[in-house]
Formats: structure tokens, C-alpha cells, sequence
């Protein structure tokens, strides 16, 4: 069984590579390799968001998420996750009209605000995507664990290795390529996967019920994951990069609103497991881990392509995560800074420390967290970069605001600064509401009060411009 589970995950990593492979352009310029420029239709960006934005994490996190909570704070996780591409949706034909030659996240920043609070937000989003990048390496290892006997430490070095050899020779257009047929791949074996587990399972008992969380508690979850989720994500450089990836500013939108819907459709169905898992009175594990206790139950042919969907999964996910840091690092060079070659090696040396720490199969959830809060508390003054009064001096106060406002919570509660410290980086790896708002009010009226009082003198992005 353990040499037909190899082949099998090995056939489907080499499908991807050959894709990945097949899409790239032998002389392309360094704009090409980063952003593939006005190329994707708004079907083709719709089916790479979902497929970019998926993950391992969607067989642990809404499951467990419906099982111990119930529908509503997993209505917040679905939300949470969506409307990052809902947003994008809105500004990004903006952002485009206004920076039509834009690479990142970085860029727009500067474009707004100047050199200084580029390089703090290319650093908050190069470490929220290195934390994701070792989470989804470190989940397919404890996947491959769970599902079959394949070495774990052979199916983390096989996937960063293939996905790196795809999109270090064909950038950003390998990765699209991919996420087209991993979209469908992936959607293929979750129904594949949901059907078996439900015309297997039991029927339903008679004393089942959804969890009994207090309605607070509840809304409690949900907002803290919106709030979290929403920040965070919006500083996923590989959703910007198909910002200029798009034909134009109406595939933009109507790309990353179809992405939107698919992500929040999927991440429901996927949650809803978990509640079924719990209402048939399933033993969930200890972490509770309500999707693999559901498999428990099915047969154990179907093993193998839940793990094929989970390396599609993690595939898809970690090339664009690949691409997307070489680009921040490759826009924070200058137009001029770096050749292609040298993306190349970028590209490469990102995925060294970042296997070296998935291979110790540690708990990132608690870093996960502290990532989240720090792009909670610059995400608001980033955003008001479309307002023509906002300037370098509100941009980079607020933030600074936003991170003493993630302390004050804690702080005012218990009486201490350091307590109020200790609360802001997330003791246990458990999320908690009060940081995350503390963050976002703070940066939002910071920002909004120096704006007011102090004006930059620049013209404002929602003016009209062509589009690229």
C-alpha cells in the first residue's frame, strides 16, 4: 500500500509540474515572471483565487471550527476568508487605474506613502506568508502521517520540490497555470470525498444536535475569525500579484468576486462535516480533528485520493506563496534591481528555511495569531491610501497605534502592561477578539484624525485613469 500511495501522489505531483512547466515563457522579461501582465480572463482569476487561496488548513480549521462551535462562528471563518477577495473585488480596479504598472502590495504603499512604510508592510506580509508556507508544508506531513505509512518528511521535500521547480523557471504563469487545473482537481475529489462519507455514515441519531455554544461566545468567534482571517489575507502578495495579472479592471472584478463565492461555498461545505461528524457522536481525536474522524468511518481505498486532495491543496497554496515572496523581494529591489536569474535564486533560497521548519513539525498557530494581529493593525492605514488627505505621517502613526491598541485590552483588564503584552501574543495559540479590535480601532482613528489635521498634498487615487 505504500509503494501504490507514492506512485500515485507522485504522478500527481509530476501532472503539476508539467503544467507548471509547459506555461512558462523561455525569454520572458522579470514583469512577466512576476505579474503574467494583463493575461487572465475573469474566469481564469476566479478558479485561481479559490485555488491560491485553499489549503491543507480547510481539512482542520472549519471543520474543527463547526464541530466545537457551531454554524455561526463558522459562517465567520467562511466570511472571513471571502472577503479578502470581495474587497480586492472593490479596489482593485482602482488600485490598477491609479499604479497601472504596480507589482505589490509594497508598491502601492509607496506609491501612497513613501520608501518607510513600504518596507513595513513587504515585512508584515513576507512573514504572514512564511507562516502560512510552513503550515501548509507541516499539515501535508501530519496528513501524510494520518493517511498513510509514506514517510511524512518525504511528502514535505516532494512537494517544495516540485512546486519550486515549476515556479522557479516559469514564475507567477506557471503558478496560474496550475491553480486551473488544481481548482478543478480539487472540487473533483472533495465531492468525491464528501459523497463517500455520506452514503457510508450511519443515519443520523435521534438525540443529535448542533454544538450548544452561548450565542455570544459564538458571535464572539465569528468576528474575532473575520477580523483575523480578512487582515491577514489581504496581505497575501499572491492575490495582488492577479491584481495586474487581470485582462482588465472588469475581469479583475469579476474574477475575484466569482474566487469570493467559491471560497466561501467551499469553506461552509467543508465546516458542515464537522457539525455532521459531531452530531453522529464520532470520537474527534484529541486535537479535535472532525474531517479525518469522519474518514475513520469511510473505506480505506478512499485514503488515497483524500490524500491526493490534500497535496492538491497544499500545491496549490504554496507555488503561489513561493511566487509571491520572490515578488515582494523582487519589487522592494527596484524596477531595475534584479534580473530574472536572480528571482530565480530567490525563489529557491525563500523554501530552505521554510521546509527545515515544517520537517520539525512544530505548532505554528500561535505565530499564526501574532501575524494576523500585525496586519490587523496596518491593514486600515494601508487601505486609506485611496483617501486623498492620508500621508506617510497618518499611514505610519496609525499603525504604530494599532499595535498599542492590540495591548490596551489586556492591559486595562488585568492592570498590567506586561499582562496586556502577554494577552496581544495569543498564550496557548488561542484567538481572542479583544486584541484583534483593540488594533483595528486604534489604526482607524488614528489614521483618520492625523489625516484630518494634517493633510498630504497628493492627488487621489479614485481620481480617473486609464487602465493597464
Amino acid at each position: 500500500m505504500p509503494y501504490l500511495t507514492s506512485a500515485v501522489l507522485g504522478a500527481a505531483l509530476l501532472c503539476f509540474a508539467f503544467l507548471g512547466l509547459r506555461a512558462r515563457r523561455a525569454e520572458g522579461p522579470l514583469d512577466d515572471y512576476v505579474t503574467a501582465r494583463n493575461s487572465q480572463s475573469a474566469r481564469s482569476l476566479g478558479i485561481s483565487f479559490l485555488a491560491s487561496g485553499m489549503g491543507a488548513w480547510i481539512l482542520f480549521a472549519p471543520p474543527e471550527i463547526g464541530a466545537m462551535v457551531g454554524p455561526l462562528a463558522l459562517l465567520g471563518y467562511a466570511l472571513g476568508s471571502a472577503l479578502p477577495l470581495v474587497v480586492l473585488s472593490l479596489y482593485g480596479p482602482v488600485i490598477r487605474r491609479y499604479l497601472p504598472e504596480g507589482r505589490s502590495i509594497g508598491e502601492f504603499a509607496e506609491a501612497c506613502y513613501g520608501a518607510g512604510v513600504r518596507r513595513w508592510v513587504t515585512l508584515v506580509s513576507i512573514l504572514y506568508m512564511g507562516c502560512f508556507l510552513a503550515a501548509e508544508l507541516t499539515a501535508i506531513g501530519a496528513i501524510a502521517s494520518l493517511l498513510s505509512e509514506v514517510p511524512s518528511s518525504a511528502v514535505v521535500i516532494g512537494v517544495a520540490l516540485v512546486t519550486l521547480t515549476y515556479t522557479a523557471v516559469g514564475g507567477l504563469r506557471a503558478s496560474l497555470a496550475t491553480d486551473r487545473w488544481q481548482g478543478w482537481l480539487l472540487l473533483a475529489l472533495l465531492i468525491l470525498v464528501t459523497g463517500v462519507v455520506l452514503w457510508v455514515l450511519p443515519p443520523m441519531p435521534e438525540q443529535a444536535s448542533l454544538p450548544q455554544t452561548p450565542p455570544v461566545d459564538a458571535l464572539a468567534v465569528a468576528l474575532t475569525l473575520v477580523i483575523a482571517v480578512t487582515s491577514a489575507e489581504l496581505f497575501h502578495q499572491g492575490y495582488w500579484q492577479r491584481v495586474w495579472a487581470a485582462e482588465d479592471q472588469r475581469a479583475l472584478g469579476r474574477g475575484a468576486l466569482l474566487g469570493g463565492v467559491g471560497v466561501l461555498l467551499v469553506i461552509m461545505a467543508i465546516g458542515g462535516l464537522g457539525m455532521l461528524a459531531v452530531m453522529h457522536g464520532l470520537p474527534l481525536g484529541e486535537p479535535p480533528m472532525p474531517f479525518f474522524a469522519l474518514l475513520s468511518e469511510a473505506p480505506g481505498w478512499l485514503a488515497i485520493p483524500a490524500l491526493v486532495l490534500a497535496v492538491t491543496l497544499v500545491a496549490s497554496s504554496v507555488d503561489t506563496l513561493q511566487t509571491a515572496i520572490a515578488s515582494l523581494v523582487v519589487a522592494g529591489s527596484g524596477r531595475s534591481g534584479l534580473s530574472v536569474g536572480a528571482a530565480r535564486l530567490v525563489t529557491v533560497g525563500l523554501m530552505l528555511p521554510v521546509v527545515v521548519i515544517a520537517l520539525q513539525e512544530l505548532s505554528v498557530l500561535r505565530l499564526f495569531l501574532i501575524a494576523d494581529l500585525l496586519c490587523a493593525a496596518t491593514i486600515v492605514p494601508v487601505l486609506l491610501g485611496v483617501w486623498r488627505r492620508m500621508g506617510s505621517l497618518a499611514a505610519m502613526v496609525g499603525g504604530m497605534a494599532g499595535l498599542v491598541g492590540a495591548v490596551v485590552p489586556g492591559w486595562w483588564a488585568q492592570g498590567s502592561l506586561l499582562a496586556g503584552i502577554q494577552a496581544a501574543s495569543f498564550p496557548g495559540g488561542i484567538p481572542a477578539l479583544a486584541p484583534f479590535v483593540g488594533a483595528l480601532l486604534a489604526s482607524a482613528l488614528v489614521s483618520v484624525v492625523i489625516a484630518m489635521a494634517w493633510p498630504a498634498p497628493r492627488a487621489s487615487l479614485t481620481s480617473d485613469g486609464g487602465d493597464a
